[in-house]
């Protein structure tokens, strides 16, 4: 259960949405009949070891709402109160997003990241409106806002979400309370126009390691997320800390330091992203694993990661300095802890 009121919401994100934000993929059994609760509870202690603050448990990986919040429970028990957790409302209809919300929340969400469907294809704003409105109306949880061109929006607003839509948001919905601002992704513009707008009111989240860092010489961030920069080891809570701490310089050694992986992740991404506006979980559970998280299938419909993307990925992380399994590539769809 929330740890909040609904109405004290924006406070409580004020104070606790601090830090860095990790994504969670589930693990599934070798079968892919049921969750596998070794691997999850293992890489769930791992993005805590690694000093993130939150995480996401990623729901676009064929998961029911009930498998959800068995997977909710899991990283809460194994957690404690030693890690936020974001319910990720990625389900097929705004009602089954609603069901999913109410059960994960019992099972100890935190934080709401709100998606769109696929199938969700507004051409007016007051569609969206009335979408996100009753999705935050639905749920006692905080929200966190997220424009981004992945949900197809700019045939509204070339923006997706204009800064009068997002006004109209805020005053209507008070547990919105942080905007994951990725308008106009790869460019920056939605993180300018939200901050400029908004910083006083909700937390702004830019969920972009390599735009967030640089940033921080400029903007005061709180916190960063979702993303899965967890494959990059400790380095992203660390050098994120030095940044918010006034450590800038010291930050941006680092920064400089993980550029091979860096550009070996954005590399990868922009081979499929441009053509597709769908992530490929395949690819950010390789990632992981080569960090020392359990890797293992997913179920289908999963995309694949060819031979040359595992190389370049590796080979970014060695150059970069940061830990990377000395594993064969042929051993992460079997998992670490496969059952």
């Amino acid at each position: 259960m929330a740890r909040y009121k609904k109405d004290e919401a924006r406070a409580w994100a004020r104070e606790h949405l601090v830090g860095c934000s990790s994504v969670t993929i589930p693990s599934y059994s070798a079968d892919l009949k049921r969750l596998n609760e070794r691997g999850i509870r293992h890489d769930v202690q791992r993005v805590i070891d690694l000093g993130f603050k939150y995480t996401l448990l990623c729901a676009e990986v064929s998961i029911t709402p009930e498998e959800n919040a068995r997977f909710t429970a899991w990283a809460r028990e194994t957690a404690g109160d030693r890690l936020g957790l974001f319910f990720h409302a990625a389900f097929g209809t705004l009602q089954e997003n609603i069901e999913a919300a109410k059960l994960a929340g019992k099972a100890g969400a935190d934080v709401v990241l709100l998606s769109y469907p696929p199938q969700f294809w507004p051409t007016t704003e007051q569609e969206i409106f009335d979408y996100t409105k009753a999705f935050c109306d639905a749920t006692d949880l905080a929200v966190m806002l997220f424009p981004i061109p992945l949900w197809g929006f700019e045939r509204v607003h070339p923006a997706g979400m204009s800064v009068a839509f997002v006004r109209r948001l805020l005053d209507a919905c008070p547990n919105i309370v942080a905007i994951k601002s990725e308008q106009s992704f790869p460019l920056i513009a939605g993180l300018c126009e939200m901050y400029h707008h908004f910083r006083d009111e909700v937390v702004i989240s830019c969920p972009i390691e390599g735009d967030a860092i640089p940033m921080m010489s400029l903007m005061k961030l709180q916190f960063s997320g979702t993303s899965n920069t967890q494959w990059m080891g400790s380095y992203y809570p660390e050098a994120f800390e030095l940044a918010r701490s006034g450590r800038w310089e010291e930050a941006m050694a680092r920064y400089w330091q993980v550029s091979p992986a860096r550009k070996a992740g954005g590399a990868a991404a922009a081979a499929y992203v441009p053509g597709t506006d769908v992530l490929n979980r395949t690819s950010w559970k390789y990632m992981d694993w080569l960090a020392g998280f359990n890797g293992g299938p997913l179920r289908a419909p999963a995309m694949r990661v060819p031979d040359r993307w595992m190389k370049t990925l590796r080979q970014g992380l060695a150059a970069s300095g940061l830990p990377v399994t000395t594993d064969p590539d042929s051993e992460f769809i079997v998992g670490r802890f496969p059952c």
